[in-house]
Order: C-alpha cells, then structure tokens, then sequence
C-alpha cells in the first residue's frame, strides 16, 4: 500500500465531501436554516454510507437536496477514485501505473492483472442489483403513493440500502413497515449483497455458472462470518429484548424474529431501523457496538474492521490457545502475517474509538452507553443510532465540536484504520537489518 496512493484517495474522499456540503447549502437544496457544520455532517454521512443525521432528510431537504444526497451516497458507496477512472475507461483514456495501483487501493483488489474487466464488471453488478432492488420497492410503494413518488422512493431506498448508507426519505426511518414482509426482506438483502464485497459477488457468480470450480479462502470466510454474525446478532436481540415493552415486548412471535432480522443485518452496516434503539437495555446496546465495529467485508460498501479481520483473529487466538503454531481453516494454511496485521487492526481500532469515546462523553456529558454506541456507529459507518429523542440521530444533541468528532471517525472509517493511519504517520520504511531473537515471558 503506498502512502501517496492511500493519500490521494484520502483527499478525493475530503474533496468530494466539500463538494457535497456546498451543494447542500445552497437556498434551494435545503428548508429552513442550515449550518455549514450540519451541511458538512449530512455531506459527510452521505459519502461515507454512514446514514447518521442531524436534519431530517426528507423535511429539511427539497427535492434537489435530496438528489444531491443520492449522489454522494453512489459515488460514495463505490469509491470517488474508482468512478472517477470508470468514466475514463469509458472515455479510452489511457491510464497510467500509477491510475491502475490508486483504482486498486480503491477497489481492494488483490492484484494488477484484469481489474479494468473487474471494474467494468463492477459497474454492470451495480446497476443490475440496484435497478432490481428499485423494481421492487417502487412496486411495494405504489401501494401507497402516487407512481411518480414511488419510482422516486425506490430508486432512493434501493440506492441507499446497497450502499449501506441508512439514509431514508421517511422521517422514521422504516418504522412504519415493521410488519411488513417486502421491506423485510428487500432491503436487508440489498444491504448484505452490498457489504459482501465485489470479489466475493463476482466468485458467486462464476461459481453459479460453472465456470469457477472452488470458492476461495476469503469467500467461504465472508459467507461464513457474515452468516453466523446475522444470526448471533438476532438471537441476541430476541434474547435481551423478548420481553421489554418498550422495543418488542408487545409484539407477536413472527413480528419479533422480523424485527431482530432486520436489526441485526443493520447493526452491522446499514443505519436502517424498523425498532427504536433507545428502547434497547444497555446490554443489547453494548453488544451493538461489537457488531457494528465488525461491519462488512472487504471491497464491500459497508464499513468497521470487517469479517475477514473478526475470523482470522478468532482462528489465531483458537490456535494459539490449542499450542499450535499451523493456523488453517476450509484445508487452507493461513498466513501468521494476515493474522498479526488483523490483531493490529483490531487494537488501532479500539484505541481510536476508546479516545473518542472518552473526548465525546467529557465534551458533551450525555450517557455513556449511548455516546459509546454513537462513536462505534460512526466509525463503523453504520448509521444506527439511539436517536436526539425525535427523528434525528443523537449525535443531534451534540455540540459542533462533538458533530466535527463524529466527521472525523465517519471518515476514518470509510477508508479503513490502517489506511487513515498510513495518511497520518506514513509507511514504515522497510529495513534489512535483523535482530538476535529475544525471549518474553508471558
């Protein structure tokens, strides 16, 4: 990973960030009063898929307003850079070494070979899947509003939901559609095909056709890992929150499974809700936070520290405990370097959010676990959140300088921890120089 690189699509994301706050203050893109704080925190939750607000999206914003968020929340979701070199393959401009290395940062790619066929291929899955997604939800709408207003309300939803942004056009988010099986099932499978990750759709896809006689390492984990998550995520909602009035207490068996499916596919990427978190005990709220770090996988829209990271850590530390020195995992070895580097990842992740966690409940003195599950939300770019009281997230009650905390792990977290690192202190410089061995007793 270079630092330059890692530099540049650190800036495209600041500068796309500027661009979208300008286009949100302007007279017609917005009702009422609009600070250039909140214009920056909407630019930057929609860039960053985060979903996070502290306007109400579909009042406070008109009708460009709102296009304006699309946007950001599409060119976002894929990556500036990788849009960027997209419109220049459509218009046969040649790239050069250095355009192919940014766009692989950008995509995660593993390699040089055949990424401009991967990127073209990226773009058709995205269509494809949005516009199927749109189909659906603008069907389910039409139920309820005009033909013109649907279309619009799925194509947002759709896009929203893939990117794993939360942002919706309802001022309650998905609340009104608890019950109902459409939305229930859409919008959390575009979200979990979203947060899988391009290299593990196109892997599917080949393996469907034939063409691909075995699944890869990282597939098999991705799939696994985000499975078990979904589940453990629903078992222990319905667990902690089976019998409290104020979340699911009241509602019937089926309403309650929904529900927790619909919960815990977002926990841990998207900020859509059909329960109200702050009815959640404390408890639940604190495992959230677990889930939320972990968000989605690798090249996926969705953010936190990522499945793979979560499995080869557990992998490392089970044979670690078991005195074996040969991790492996579906007949594969795996590398002591990947599972150092996920350990790595894990500490400088809870060493971020431990810091602004800590500065956010000194500075603003509101509840802990709340101000807790705010930070993990938006360092993960996951959008949950226990809510101002009203519509809004509660980074709402926030003063600017908590608002410009939030925006700053938002972004952190949209071009991962040790890439934000990278851009801060730079890449270690490789030396050849090797030590005598040491022994530490632990």
């Amino acid at each position: 990973m270079q630092t330059q690189d890692v530099k540049i699509i650190f800036m495209s994301f600041v500068i796309l960030i500027g661009i979208g706050a300008f286009l949100l203050m302007l007279p017609f893109a917005h009702n009422g009063g609009l600070t250039v704080i909140d214009a920056l925190f909407t630019a930057t939750s929609a860039v960053c898929v985060t979903g996070l607000i502290v306007k109400d999206t579909p009042v406070d914003f008109t009708s460009f307003g709102h296009a304006v968020i699309l946007l950001l929340i599409q060119i976002g979701g894929l990556g500036y850079m990788t849009a960027v070199t997209f419109l220049a393959i459509m218009r046969r401009k040649k790239l050069g070494y250095r355009d192919r290395l940014i766009l692989k940062e950008s995509l995660n790619y593993p390699g040089m070979s055949g990424i401009f066929r991967f990127l073209k291929i990226v773009f058709a899955s995205i269509f494809i899947i949005e516009l199927s997604g749109a189909v659906v939800l603008s069907l389910r709408f039409l139920v309820d509003m005009p033909l013109g207003d649907a279309l619009w309300y799925g194509f947002f939803h759709s896009i929203s939901a893939f990117n794993n942004a939360g942002f919706s056009l309802f001022s309650d988010n998905m609340m009104g559609f608890r019950n109902d099986f459409v939305i229930n099932v859409t919008i959390p499978l575009l979200i979990i095909i979203g947060g899988l990750g391009y290299l593990v759709l196109l892997e599917l896809y080949n393996y469907q056709k034939k063409s691909l006689m075995r699944l890869s390492t990282h597939t098999k984990l991705v799939l696994w890992t985000s499975g078990l998550l979904i589940i453990t995520g629903m078992a222990i909602i319905l667990s902690l929150e089976w019998n409290n009035q104020n979340s699911m207490g009241g509602m019937s068996i089926w309403e309650k499974i929904m529900a927790a499916w619909f919960a815990s596919v977002n926990y841990r990427t998207a900020g859509f809700n059909t329960l109200d978190f702050s009815t959640f005990s404390d408890s639940d709220l604190f495992f959230g936070t677990v889930f939320m770090v972990t968000g989605g996988s690798p090249g996926g829209t969705a953010g936190g520290i990522k499945t793979t990271v979560l499995a080869l850590s557990i992998i490392g530390v089970w044979f670690t405990l078991r005195g074996q020195s040969n991790p492996h995992i579906f007949k594969r070895s795996l590398s002591m370097y990947q599972i150092n580097k996920a350990y790595a990842i894990i500490f400088v992740a809870s060493f971020y959010l431990l810091i602004s966690t800590i500065i956010l409940n000194e500075s603003e003195n509101l509840h802990f676990v709340r101000t807790l599950f705010e930070t993990c939300s938006a360092f993960a770019t996951v959008g949950v959140s226990t809510g101002n009281g009203g519509v809004l997230s509660y980074s709402a009650l926030f003063s600017d300088l908590g608002k410009l905390n939030i925006i700053f792990l938002m972004l952190m977290g949209r071009i991962g921890v040790f890439a934000f690192t990278i851009v801060i202190v730079g890449k270690a410089i490789q030396t050849r120089i090797k030590y005598a061995e040491a022994k530490v007793i632990i």
